[in-house]
């Protein structure tokens, strides 16, 4: 039943899959599903070198469940702008915090991450959080302290003194450069061991070959993320005075 819910078996056989190594769009042949419907199952549940066909398939019930107990708030929260499919904005939402999460983002601070990025203002107050994804106030903070201190989100008052949490494109070239800030700083630690543990042991090779490597790496990010906030996000300059084309200049 290609348009229905995934069935337990279904789930067992994209488990087989991932453990041989057969490409997303393999599994959806064998089940006649959609390539989309097999990444979103996986990609939701853990991955693909952590998906479990019963974890899944509970999950997927305790989720169905929590829909059913939240009916009247869902029916408000279901509105959604430009014509979006609710229930495919919800599950999108929910591989792109697994996503995060991958990265070794804690659950929270990644369902915040995706409910900023995914919001058509790019800002969200700690009520509005709060609302968006049931969870307490206490929550959200924490979460969003975890997100500030990567970087990856700054804090703006709006004209009625709200605290508003952004995450927009200078947001991710901040969180670029505070990752290469502390690339650095273990380079530097590492040479420093070099001096303690003495230039010709095995540990100080290894020590500075790592800052070598990790001394490369720094810097190439920092080239990539200043050409790319440069060519990507550069705004178009108006004409200074002296440079405006007057008409009779074209004749």
């Amino acid at each position: 039943m290609p348009g229905g819910r995934l069935t337990q078996q279904e789930r067992q056989q994209i488990a087989l899959g991932l453990a041989d190594g057969d490409a997303y769009a393999e599994i959806a042949r064998r089940l006649d599903r959609p390539t989309s419907t097999v990444t979103r199952e996986v990609m939701r549940n853990g991955g693909p070198t952590a998906y479990r066909s019963d974890l899944a398939h509970r999950a997927t019930e305790r989720r169905a469940h929590r829909r059913r107990q939240t009916a009247p708030q869902g029916a408000e929260a279901s509105q959604q702008p430009y014509g979006r499919d609710p229930e495919a904005v919800r599950e999108y939402e929910e591989v792109f915090t697994n996503v995060i999460m991958a990265t070794g983002a804690p659950r929270m601070m990644s369902r915040v991450m995706a409910c900023l990025t995914l919001a058509d203002t790019g800002n969200l107050t700690a009520s509005e959080l709060v609302q968006r994804l049931q969870v307490s106030p206490a929550s959200v903070s924490k979460a969003i302290t975890f997100l500030e201190s990567q970087g990856l989100v700054r804090r703006e008052r709006d004209d009625r003194r709200r605290e508003r949490y952004v995450v927009d494109d200078d947001v991710w070239y901040q969180s670029m450069m505070a990752s290469a800030r502390s690339t650095a700083q273990l380079v530097e630690t590492a040479r420093q061991g070099v001096g303690v543990l003495g230039p010709d042991t095995p540990a100080a090779t290894r020590l500075e070959n790592i800052a070598r490597f990790l001394d490369f790496v720094s810097e190439s990010i920092i080239r990539a993320a200043e050409q790319a906030r440069e060519i990507l996000y550069r705004k178009a300059e108006p004409p200074s005075d002296g440079a405006t084309e007057h008409p009779a200049d074209r004749e």
